[in-house]
């Protein structure tokens, strides 16, 4: 048994490890918008170019990608605080060596490393929750921890710019210092050291084939290169190939093959696509209304605003109501919300009305719900690979639906005609993704007894 005995609830008991979890999350979260206002200062630092200034987010993207894989399967086999503790160590070392860059390639490291400790950060705080939390107290746990990525999303860009305007954006970095060492006192103390699975060997030869395959996919689709994206898909595929053999496999494949599972990796990826409708939204507000960056920021911001209110309160609600029934109502508010954009989105009321629709919707999309799902329909051997999956198509999906938006708006006749078309497919797949939170297990059955593993 683990040291988190079941039947305990969300009381002071477990509040210190929500606490410790709910910190690294931000601080992982936090370094995905905070670095967006000082583009413009880092490029002049370095002498880049503009365009190469994607490289920032697209390394950090795809290294993310491949961290959430490796962190999740060896949660698994060796136990959830020392591998959320070299995450967190991994992504205060990575902000050190990006305080003190002396060029763009060593910055451009630095955010690889950065991103190979963030992108095991919430896979593992999940997992480590369900651990703890009982599954009729785990939705509000989930939630009150999600709610953390939502706040640093409003508070990521606004503390950025302010840092670089007065100070500088190396201290932008600084400030993860204080944090992650506070994270680290914490999780030696709060985080159980607990190891569900039994420590076969590491199945290396599936972790290069996994990693590789995710990685060749990312970067083709971020890229636009179909051939990228053929390339991965074989390695994937001779990675699914190599698991049916494995006596220990990095991927248990019954994951895909259980309904309420498959449906949600799938669902998180229209959500995904769905999250990636809100990266255009300041540029057609100042292209459609004429408004300034910081006004449409400031519209923006309120749909954020929004969905972190919403967050922890959708979280009790899956403890009340069941996740198909959140995951209804949030589909219903994205896609009313999305639909009064893409009809409205030149009258100021009718965008503003959106965001807040919109972004109620979002609330009870994002982050907990779907990773309910996981946790009460795993077991404890399996759980963080599974919860990892899950922050893989969810990334998957936000790729998806940045090229979405692009080639919509690319191919229509005109901006604004772009602009409609392109919100109006976010509003299909908002309907498919409500089609198959239709099909979810209701309430009193996903509140079963989770997967038995195959010995």
């Amino acid at each position: 048994m683990p040291e988190n005995v079941a039947g305990h609830t969300i009381d002071r008991s477990t509040l210190p490890l929500l606490l410790t979890l709910g910190l690294g999350v931000f601080a992982g979260a936090l370094d995905l918008g905070v670095l967006s206002p000082a583009l413009p200062a880092l490029a002049r630092d370095f002498g880049v170019l503009t365009g190469d200034l994607a490289w920032i987010f697209t390394l950090y993207l795809l290294v993310n990608v491949a961290s959430i894989a490796i962190a999740s399967t060896l949660a698994d086999r060796y136990g959830r605080r020392i591998v959320y503790v070299t995450c967190v160590s991994l992504f205060a070392a990575g902000s050190l060596i990006a305080v003190l860059a002396p060029n763009y390639d060593v910055f451009l490291f630095a955010r690889a490393l950065q991103a190979l400790g963030a992108g095991g950060i919430f896979p593992v705080a999940t997992a480590a929750i369900a651990d703890v939390v009982p599954k009729e107290r785990r939705g509000a746990a989930l939630g009150l921890v999600a709610a953390t990525w939502g706040l640093a999303a409003i508070i990521g860009p606004t503390f950025g710019g302010i840092v670089t305007h007065f100070i500088s954006w190396r201290w932008i970095f600084a400030f993860n210092f204080p944090l992650a060492a506070i994270v680290l006192w914490l999780a030696h103390r709060n985080v159980p050291n607990y190891a569900p699975r039994v420590r076969g060997p590491l199945d290396i030869a599936g972790l290069a084939l996994l990693c590789s395959g995710l990685l060749l996919v990312m970067d083709g689709l971020t890229t636009d290169r179909i051939v990228v994206v053929f390339l991965g898909g074989l390695l994937l595929a001779g990675f699914a190939y190599a698991e049916r053999s494995s006596s220990n496999p990095i991927v248990p494949l019954h994951l895909f093959t259980e309904p309420q599972l498959a449906k949600t990796y799938l669902l998180e990826i229209a959500i995904g696509i769905l999250e990636g409708s809100l990266f255009f939204i300041p540029t057609v507000i100042v292209g459609a209304q004429g408004l300034s960056y910081m006004s449409a920021g400031l519209i923006a911001a309120l749909g954020a605003l929004m969905f972190v209110v919403v967050i922890p309160l959708s979280g009790r609600a899956l403890d009340r109501f069941g996740s198909r029934n959140v995951l209804l109502v949030g589909t219903i508010f994205t896609e009313i919300g999305l639909a009064i954009f893409a009809l409205g989105f030149a009258s100021l009321p009718l965008t503003l009305l959106a965001m807040i629709v919109a972004g109620s919707g979002f609330g009870a999309l994002l982050g907990a719900p779907t990773r309910y799902i996981i946790t009460n329909q795993t077991n404890e051997r399996t759980r963080s690979t599974a919860v990892g999956l899950l922050s893989q198509a969810l990334i998957v999906g936000q790729i998806l639906g940045s090229s979405l938006a692009g080639g919509v708006i690319a191919l229509a006749k005109s901006e604004t005609s772009g602009y409609r078309d392109a919100y109006l497919a976010f509003c299909a797949v908002a309907l498919i993704a409500l089609v198959i939170s239709t099909t979810l297990k209701n309430r009193a059955d996903e509140r079963r007894a989770p997967l038995e593993e195959a010995a």
